[in-house]
């Protein structure tokens, strides 16, 4: 029967149950009911806090959002909190390579599945700046993986926003060990003359600080002289003038990246230094160019996704402070060993 016909015979057709859900928006309630829970197990078995119930309630409350389509409001959760499930991560303004990207990457994979949104922003430059990005936004934390201004901590404290930074971690410094195992590895080889090159750059340098203040410990700690502090651009000409700042062959330089590591490389082919004899050279990141130097580049690596599950752990125990335990992570931190040692 055609839908002209149909609605002229006095003939009405009855949607089935199953339809009437189709073309209604379910609720938590919805949910609930179905579940034969309440809409408080449903919201913490969604969001990731689920881990109390059993895996029978669990999978009814699943079973029940499959059946009824049920998508979370996302405008809804703000407007009853006061905050989105946004995580706002800022990228910090210094020099860094790929691996901070596959972190951010793994970063949104893993809150993602918690039910959180990760947005990334460049850093905000003053309070006024920050400000408006969380009341455009209302996230329910910033991420920073350097710390916040003083001024920055009191503006999201006083916004309800968990202000997560290096300073409120309760893991290690990952900067710091990369300084002292760069030094570490250098020493225990036998060098004794030892320099810490920089990245010259526009924008700040606040991973190399860390790095060269531990360098620096490690040096004093073994009974070595202070190392020479050399800043260059990944260029040639750099180089070689950082190379002539140590006046002669024989130094050992902790470089801030394998970029930095790179350039020294080639200045030392242009010098015609032998490496490692004249000068040796230890990087940072393991990048894929770095592999292809020559010689081969003695370099530190780190799993990315374990500093992302660090982050993490850092997020959520700051967010769900009563329902999570966090748990310690290591980021382990790998010596590559080339032949630039």
């Amino acid at each position: 029967m055609s839908r002209v016909n149909e609605r002229y015979s006095g003939i009405r057709t009855v949607p089935t149950t199953r339809q009437r859900e189709a073309t209604v928006v379910a609720t938590s309630q919805d949910v609930a009911d179905r579940a034969g829970v309440s809409r408080s197990t449903v919201s913490q078995i969604l969001n990731g806090r689920g881990g109390s119930f059993t895996a029978e309630t669990q999978d009814r409350v699943r079973q029940a959002v499959a059946e009824l389509g049920y998508e979370p409001s996302a405008a809804g959760r703000t407007l009853a909190k006061g905050s989105s499930d946004i995580v706002i991560a800022l990228i910090p303004d210094t020099t860094f390579g790929g691996n901070l990207q596959d972190i951010y990457g793994a970063l949104t994979d893993e809150l993602a599945k918690r039910g959180l949104a990760l947005v990334l922003r460049l850093s905000t430059h003053g309070a006024a700046s920050l400000d408006r990005l969380v009341i455009g936004l209302k996230p329910r934390a910033i991420l920073s993986l350097t710390p916040f201004p003083e001024e920055d901590r009191r503006l999201l404290e006083s916004r309800g926003v968990e202000a997560i930074d290096p300073n409120t971690a309760s893991h290690p410094d990952v900067n710091s060990e990369i300084g002292r195992l760069q030094a570490r590895h250098l020493i225990d080889l036998g060098h004794r003359r030892l320099a810490y090159a920089h990245v010259r750059d526009v924008r700040g340098d606040t991973f190399g600080g860390p790095r060269e203040r531990e360098f620096v410990n490690e040096c004093r700690a073994r009974g070595i002289e202070s190392p020479r502090i050399l800043t260059l651009g990944i260029n040639a000409e750099d180089a070689v003038a950082a190379l002539d700042q140590l006046d002669s062959p024989g130094f050992a330089v902790g470089c801030y990246n394998d970029d930095v590591a790179t350039a020294l490389l080639h200045a030392a082919s242009l010098r015609r230094w032998r490496v490692p004899e004249d000068l040796a050279l230890i990087g940072m990141d393991h990048t894929p160019l770095s592999r292809l130097t020559h010689p081969p580049l003695t370099t530190i690596e780190y799993d990315t996704t374990r500093v992302a599950e660090v982050n993490v752990q850092s997020v959520l125990s700051r967010l769900d402070k009563a329902g999570f335990v966090e748990e310690p992570v290591e980021v382990r931190l790998r010596l590559v060993k080339g032949k630039t040692t």
